[in-house]
C-alpha cells in the first residue's frame, strides 16, 4: 500500500468507529424514552454474550481424550463463581481466563 491508501484506510476506520460511538447519542437524545426494544436488547445481550462465549471456547474440547475437558470446566466454573459472587462481566472472564491459562501452564 502507497502512504496516501494507508492514510485513507485509518481515516476510513476512524470515521467509522466514531460513527459507531456517537451514532447512538445522536439516534437516541434526552427528550424521547428509549424504544422498549433498545431497552429488551440491553437486558438479554449480556446473557447471550456470555453464552456465545461458551459456545465459542468449548467447540474444539474433546471430552474422550486427554484431559476430557476438565480444565475446560474448571475455567468455566470459576467465571460462573466469580460472577455469582462480583456480579461484574469483566472480572468474570477475566479471572476465568486467568485461572484457565494458569491450569494449563502450570498442571497439565
Amino acid at each position: 500500500m502507497t502512504p496516501v491508501e494507508q492514510l485513507l484506510t485509518i481515516a476510513l476506520c476512524v470515521a467509522g468507529t466514531m460513527t459507531t460511538r456517537f451514532l447512538p447519542f445522536l439516534v437516541f437524545s434526552d427528550k424521547r424514552p428509549t424504544p422498549r426494544f433498545v431497552q429488551y436488547l440491553g437486558r438479554a445481550l449480556p446473557g447471550a454474550v456470555f453464552g456465545l462465549l461458551l459456545v465459542y471456547c468449548l467447540r474444539d474440547v474433546s471430552f474422550f481424550s486427554g484431559t476430557h475437558g476438565l480444565p475446560e470446566l474448571a475455567g468455566i466454573a470459576v467465571t460462573a463463581l466469580l460472577h455469582l459472587w462480583k456480579r461484574q462481566m469483566l472480572l468474570s472472564i477475566a479471572g476465568g481466563t486467568v485461572f484457565y491459562m494458569a491450569l494449563i501452564q502450570l498442571v497439565c
